[in-house]
């Protein structure tokens, strides 16, 4: 716990410093973060790192995750999302085809796929803080991901004692979920009472509740495929944590719900 604490709060820190710097920094470090990612998620599923569709997998993922609609970049951008996800998808195909099947589909699958998770996810974090009001919105979220977790947590550890999906991950609860749900909500209040212009309490709670229930969605959706995959920790990157795959789950779905929903302005 001691060691999880103080990984916690230094990684905290150092991430805080390079979301209030923005713009470059807080760019390259989220570029950073996707490609540690797709290596974890690589390695995970046993997808060997010197391989043509692994390295398309890479950049695809960064691709991806890259801001091209900033107006400093736009003009580069020849691709939409659709277009990068199925000239990836053929590219890929294309090496089963010159592999003669040693590349099979099935491994394509899981490339592709892993691509198009932590590619969007990551991007939108980026696309978050480039937009209105940016650093506001991301911070929300962040915080009522952060919130949700650590309400969860202790919540359970007080009072669970149902389990929430013991097949999944058997340490979570009911009592714990809703502790998460909760705190959640309250963090997004804190929210609105600093600036109630840019968020009305009534959208706070609706936000809060939305991004504890995805952000423990997606924290299931990794346990659910790390047990398939009978491990951990998908890293040791960050001790007592894991690795980015470990600690950005509820992130990776979270931050495209709310935008591809419209919870918060585009």
């Amino acid at each position: 716990m001691k060691q999880r604490i103080i990984t916690g709060v230094v990684a905290g820190a150092g991430f805080l410093l390079f979301l209030v710097l923005g713009g470059f920094y807080y760019t390259a470090l989220i570029l950073l973060l996707a490609a540690v990612a797709y290596f974890e998620y690589t390695r995970m599923n046993g997808q060997p790192q010197i391989r043509l569709i692994t390295l398309l997998g890479y950049i695809t993922t960064l691709y991806i995750a890259f801001p091209w609609e900033q107006e400093q970049f736009a003009e580069w951008k020849a691709l939409s999302y659709e277009s990068t996800a199925w000239l990836a998808l053929f590219l890929m195909f294309a090496v089963t085809v010159i592999s003669k099947n040693k590349v099979t589909i099935d491994q394509i699958a899981l490339v592709l796929l892993g691509a198009l998770y932590i590619g969007t996810g990551f991007h939108y974090m980026i696309a978050t803080l480039l937009g209105t009001n940016g650093l506001y919105w991301t911070l929300l979220l962040f915080v009522c991901v952060v919130a949700s977790d650590t309400g969860a947590y202790f919540t359970g550890r007080a009072f669970g004692k149902r389990p929430l999906w013991p097949t999944i991950s058997p340490k979570k609860t009911v009592e714990g979920a809703l502790g998460g749900i909760v705190v959640s909500i309250i963090a997004a209040l804190c929210f609105s009472l600093y600036a109630p212009a840019l968020l009305f309490w009534g959208s706070a709670i609706g936000l809060g509740l939305a991004i504890a229930v995805v952000g423990q969605m997606g924290d299931l959706i990794q346990s659910a495929y790390k047990r398939i995959r009978n491990i951990k920790d998908t890293g040791a990157i960050l001790p007592g944590h894991g690795g980015v795959l470990d600690r950005c789950d509820s992130w990776l779905i979270v931050f495209p719900f709310v935008h591809l929903l419209s919870l918060i302005p585009q």
